[in-house]
């Protein structure tokens, strides 16, 4: 049970049966190494926040209904509040559209000693105009560039960059939509946009394959995770999430001697 980083255009499988993977264990088995996980993300948290010599960049992109916000529930459920930030990107506002595209994004990117979760992100700026033909196609090709080149700038200045790409079928999708339709403290979440967007499944799909293809690098890998079964994703995630974060090494500052000589009376 271990995601690992696309290595190339062949290790790019978004097909319906990658969104689900055999596993063994039982759903307990599960939600226990989960919450192992969660709380090692926790721990290395506080060591994180004290050290402050790194951020840590989750991006989460996938289509509607492919567990983001659970996601978010889940693996992030035990970490301190005061050292993490969740941002979401929407359609850009009137000011946003007058900046670059990227103006809004740096903005939301966490400072040393922080965890940010990005709930979609830059790369909405790709896959929105690509599908619906926003704008021309030598635009969203740029962008390719331009994003790799912004996340090198942030990995060089010790922003640590995970992107996972939640992968989930066609009938799984459907399943989550209907929930919400039937749902009352789900329905609240359903858009008519999720229809129109999931007539474009292929056109998803393959601008999907085009980010993983060109925007994957070393600093910044992108994983792609099987999401159908919502414990096997969690456990996927935070495994790797907590792998990163103990190769950081991360440690407390030492005592200043001033503070080590006090005594308080």
């Amino acid at each position: 049970m271990k995601l690992k980083p696309v290595s190339g255009r062949r290790s790019i499988h978004l097909d319906d049966s990658d969104a689900h993977v055999h596993c063994s264990l039982t759903e307990d088995d599960l939600q226990r190494e989960t919450k192992k996980y969660t709380d090692r993300i926790s721990a290395l948290q506080h060591v994180l926040y004290a050290d402050a010599r790194y951020a840590l960049l989750i991006v989460l992109q996938g289509r509607d209904a492919s567990g983001k916000d659970g996601t978010i529930r889940k693996v992030f459920s035990a970490v301190n509040p005061q050292g993490c930030n969740v941002a979401s990107f929407k359609a850009p506002t009137e000011l946003e559209q007058h900046h670059d595209f990227l103006w809004r994004i740096h903005q939301q990117v966490p400072h040393l000693g922080m965890i940010g979760i990005f709930n979609r992100s830059h790369y909405e700026d790709i896959l929105v105009p690509r599908v619906h033909g926003s704008v021309p196609k030598k635009v969203w090709t740029a962008r390719y560039a331009h994003i790799t080149a912004f996340e090198a700038m942030l990995a060089a200045n010790n922003v640590v960059i995970l992107k996972f790409l939640l992968h989930i079928s066609r009938d799984e999708q459907k399943r989550r939509l209907a929930d919400r339709l039937t749902d009352r403290e789900k329905n609240w979440k359903f858009r008519k946009e999720d229809l129109d967007d999931r007539e474009l499944w292929g056109e998803y799909t393959r601008a999907y394959r085009g980010i993983l293809a060109n925007t994957h690098t070393g600093n910044a890998p992108w994983y792609i995770v099987p999401a159908d079964d919502k414990d096997v994703r969690n456990l996927l995630i935070a495994r790797t999430i907590a792998e990163r974060l103990a190769g950081l090494r991360l440690r407390y500052p030492p005592v200043d001697p001033w503070v080590a000589g006090m005594k308080i009376k």
